[in-house]
């Protein structure tokens, strides 16, 4: 080879072009929007999951409490839900939802993440 084409062939070797640039932008915008969204169905899914379970643990907690005696009829539902901490029946109060003196589990005024 001569020192032209040399020239020549390592200019042509120097770098990628604007259209694969774009593609690979392109590409990496494509799957960067599905892990978004995918990540935010993640969290969804894990809110509900964790109110489930926390509605479940005050039922449980409260059935546990009457089975052994425990006096829970009092008129407001904050105190039942105490009466159950300070008893050893729950570790902390519930940040969405009450009890009920008669064991009805309801979603805390001014909570909207749990239905």
């Amino acid at each position: 080879m001569d020192r032209k084409a040399l020239i020549a062939k390592k200019r042509k070797d120097k770098g990628f072009t604007l259209i694969e640039l774009l593609i690979v932008i392109a590409i990496l915008g494509i799957l960067s929007t599905i892990v978004v969204l995918s990540v935010r169905g993640i969290q969804d899914r894990g809110q509900s999951s964790a109110c489930s379970s926390d509605k479940k643990s005050l039922e449980t907690s409260y059935e546990t409490a009457l089975a052994n005696g425990l006096d829970l009829t009092t008129p407001v539902a904050a105190d039942v839900s105490s009466s159950l901490v300070a008893n050893g029946y729950l570790h902390a109060e519930s940040a969405w939802y009450n009890v009920g003196s008669d064991g009805a589990v309801t979603v805390k005024t001014g909570v909207t993440t749990c239905t």
